[in-house]
């Protein structure tokens, strides 16, 4: 890449030693850690969560029993050395975009790695200029809707309000179960954009209905990890019982991936934990299914 330099294997995404693992100019997706925390409003932490997921991604089987095979070595996958982040949380933002737009730019698929959710108004801006179609497929236990929270325009809390601020953009949220009463309004006033499933309804979930306004579209997948219960994942800033669990959203996920094309995503708000490894060891897993989806043909899959 022209500015940014390769983790070597050891440190990067997935066993250093498999095939293909020293070849990053081979690889068709780049994982790119950003450690942002600036808005966090609880539980801190997110600024270690991409060196725990890439920790942790070392003991990742790699053989997927879904497309029966290391799947891994169909688009391999390179991981961007962390870069300082920019003091301002504006700053941040732009430097996270410059990322993602460099990886797009050498044709490789970009994965953020975080980090708070903030992070999404910045990873998202290439794609609006590269995609007239593109929908936001948003795994969140929280709408995130509000016009920016504690004073903070680009808070967290109002990742998806922000990312809704270019016109072209719609959404889709699946696992939501909280919103705030400020947040209603605008989500009323926007029904032809905003579409979200509550976590509540997940026993009677029709996942083709789920999916359905994303087809032949451009998606960008947006992944807080609070989106699961808290009792697969208490690390993370604001666990919230009620949520998805690991089948659940794996299949929305892989709906999505059949229906339309996947162009990119994040994975937001790890904050690891003493003791709590598995929730580092999910996050990791979580990654390399996503991208297995995005950039494997499904007729490989079982």
């Amino acid at each position: 890449m022209r500015q940014f330099k390769y983790l070597p294997s050891e440190a990067g995404f997935l066993d250093p030693i498999r095939p293909g693992a020293n070849a990053p100019h081979l690889a068709k997706a780049v994982v790119i850690p950003f450690g942002l925390e600036k808005s966090v409003s609880f539980q801190g932490g997110t600024s270690m969560g991409p060196q725990a997921l890439l920790s942790a991604s070392k003991e990742v089987e790699l053989f997927d029993e879904e497309f029966w095979s290391e799947i891994i070595n169909e688009y391999e996958v390179a991981t961007l050395a962390p870069q300082p982040i920019a003091e301002s949380l504006e700053g941040a933002l732009k430097q996270v975009a410059l990322m993602v737009r460099e990886v797009l730019s050498e044709g490789k698929f970009p994965l953020v790695i975080g980090g708070e959710h903030s992070l999404t108004a910045g990873a998202i801006r290439p794609y609006v200029d590269r995609f007239d179609d593109l929908t936001v497929l948003q795994f969140d236990a929280h709408a995130d809707l509000r016009d920016g929270y504690e004073g903070v325009h680009y808070s967290h809390a109002a990742a998806m309000r922000r990312v809704l601020d270019f016109p072209q953009i719609s959404l889709t949220g699946v696992g939501i179960r909280n919103i705030s009463q400020e947040e209603v309004p605008f989500l009323e006033a926007n029904r032809d954009r905003i579409r979200l499933h509550w976590a509540s309804e997940a026993p009677k979930w029709d996942v083709d209905e789920i999916v359905a306004p994303l087809k032949n579209k451009s998606i960008y997948i947006t992944f807080d990890l609070d989106c699961f219960d808290s009792s697969l994942m208490p690390a993370t800033g604001t666990p919230e019982p009620g949520g998805l669990f690991w089948y659940q959203a794996l299949e929305v996920l892989k709906a999505a991936s059949e229906v339309g094309t996947i162009v990119g995503g994040d994975i937001v708000e790890l904050a690891p934990r003493p003791g709590l490894h598995g929730c580092d060891f999910l996050a990791a897993k979580l990654a390399y299914k996503l991208l297995s989806y995005a950039l494997v043909d499904h007729n490989r899959l079982r």
